[in-house]
């Protein structure tokens, strides 16, 4: 073989270990044969065939010399430990174990959830809408932990709504989950273990949960041109599998025994008197009725015309006052900027947000009531004040009279629950703040959607095992500590080294 030729033998070598490296790299990445991969497996078996051929006597010194002994040893110990590491990553990715050292066990799912998913029916898929702007860290790692529970029946992505707006049809907020089973999907806003089980459950269970918004006396349509309506409450509702109808009880003088809760969006006019008997005798049969209520100087309902009003202050203790709240801390002062909440699952998800009212009165509950148990949900600011004197309210000059109204703070938003009958009730001051208009505004939407989920009974569909926190305490160094560790990292361990390599170059010194 010409020697030019022999010159650029050992190219076929260079090619063979920058295609082996290559070759280890992307398997460690991908765990797959990817095309990649395999001209990477073919490079090398190309480099060490052009190395014969170029200089075939080097190849067979190497292969039947002292040196090709040695490194044929070297080489068998290069492919057992590559073999190894092979199997290694073989078994961990196909037999992944994980453990979660945390004390509290934040990384691990409840023994709830892991009897939910292993009693799935079929595949669950999770599409999480997610914009750069909204972090999805603890998203991906609470998804995470389903997937590894159950890595044959769970499976997530993420799109960017921004980004592929068509995927994103029908999302009207940022951070949304929509779980799948069998062809049926449920919206999730809140993105934690109790939303998703809960999710899991009912689509686990595909029944029939229906709710009927009332009709015949000026409530907000469902449907309407009008920017005045209830179309997004009622698409993010049927998001969550919910079946929404109407509702005429003036023509319809029943209500249907499949209805898990009735919804009142506002009113021209009041109730008639065989439509609050039918309410009442709903609610004592353990049903639910949520009550969106604006103010009379609004609707132009009287508190005294109002019978359903009666009704729910003679048997529920409750008290929808006949004001209108003014907060001075808002302009225009007659819209309320709430951000306290009390401690309910209605309200809970929405600390660190604030609703938005634009027109509300105040509601009021008897703590002393024997059978009915009230939640506060939603207060304004001690700035606020129900004004009673309609005429101010006409004529645009109000203030606060202590002798005649209500000074705040002043509930908005009550729920409750008749112990006796289990019957529930969400009372809103306001009905404004649920229309598309100011739906998406905030907490508004999530606080509606809240509601009718408790009314209904379906907030506590699965009762999670609670994590007892442990309470740690930050104790600070003492002076004595902090000089001990400044010492030792500082002078000790540095010292030593330089003593020991003082000493080693005084010996060899004394050698040489």
């Amino acid at each position: 073989m010409d020697k030019n030729i022999k010159r650029f033998a050992s190219v076929g070598l260079y090619i063979s270990g920058l295609a082996a490296a290559i070759s280890l790299g992307l398997y460690i990445l991908q765990r797959q044969m990817t095309l990649a991969l395999q001209v990477s497996l073919v490079s090398i078996v190309l480099g060490i065939a052009l190395f014969i051929f170029m200089d075939p006597e080097k190849a067979k010194e190497i292969v039947t010399g002292r040196q090709g002994k040695n490194s044929s040893n070297t080489f068998l110990m290069t492919i057992a430990v590559l073999g190894i590491l092979i199997v290694i990553n073989y078994l961990g990715n196909n037999h992944s174990v994980r453990w979660d050292f945390s004390e509290d066990k934040i990384n691990s799912l409840t023994p709830e959830t892991l009897e939910i998913l292993d009693s799935l029916p079929s595949k669950v898929a999770i599409t999480g809408f997610y914009s750069p702007q909204m972090s999805r860290s603890y998203t991906t790692q609470l998804l995470e932990n389903y997937k590894t529970a159950a890595p044959d029946k769970f499976e997530f992505k993420f799109i960017d709504p921004v980004a592929d707006p068509v995927a994103a049809s029908g999302i009207t907020r940022d951070g949304t989950l929509v779980v799948s089973m069998d062809g049926r999907k449920e919206q999730i806003t809140y993105a934690d273990e109790k939303e998703i089980s809960g999710a899991l459950v009912r689509l686990a269970n595909p029944e029939k949960r229906n709710i009927y918004f009332l009709t015949g006396h000026g409530e907000y349509p469902l449907e309407s041109t009008d920017v005045e309506k209830y179309k997004l409450a009622k698409s993010e509702l049927e998001a969550k599998n919910y079946t929404i109808q109407t509702l005429n009880l003036l023509q319809e003088p029943s209500i249907p025994k499949e209805a898990l809760a009735i919804v009142i969006a506002g009113g021209k006019t009041a109730l008639s008197a065989d439509e609050v008997d039918l309410l009442k005798d709903y609610l004592e049969n353990g049903k639910a009725v949520v009550w969106l209520v604006n103010p009379s100087a609004e609707s132009g309902i009287k508190s005294e015309n109002d019978l359903f009003a009666d009704y729910l202050l003679a048997d529920w203790g409750i008290t929808v006052d006949d004001d209108l709240m003014i907060d001075t801390n808002v302009n225009p002062p007659t819209i309320l900027v709430a951000d306290k909440y009390g401690n309910h699952s209605i309200t809970n998800k929405l600390q660190g947000l604030v609703t938005l009212f634009p027109g509300s009165r105040s509601v009021q509950y008897d703590e002393n009531y024997e059978k009915v148990v009230g939640y506060p949900l939603v207060s304004s600011s001690s700035a606020s004040w129900g004004e009673m004197d309609l005429e101010s309210i006409a004529s645009q000059k109000v203030s606060p009279d202590l002798d005649k109204d209500r000074i705040g703070p002043l509930e908005i938003a009550i729920a409750a629950k008749n112990i006796e009958t289990n019957g529930r009730l969400v009372i809103v001051g306001d009905a404004e703040f649920a229309t598309d208009n100011n739906f998406v505004q905030y907490g508004n939407g999530t606080l509606l959607i809240n509601a009718i989920d408790w009314a209904a009974g379906q907030e506590d569909l699965i009762n999670l095992t609670p994590r007892q926190t442990t309470q740690r305490m930050l104790v600070p160094p003492t002076i004595f500590s902090n000089g001990l560790i400044m010492l030792v990292t500082v002078f000790l361990i540095p010292g030593a080294v330089l003593t020991t390599g003082v000493i080693t170059w005084v010996q060899r010194r004394k050698r040489g």
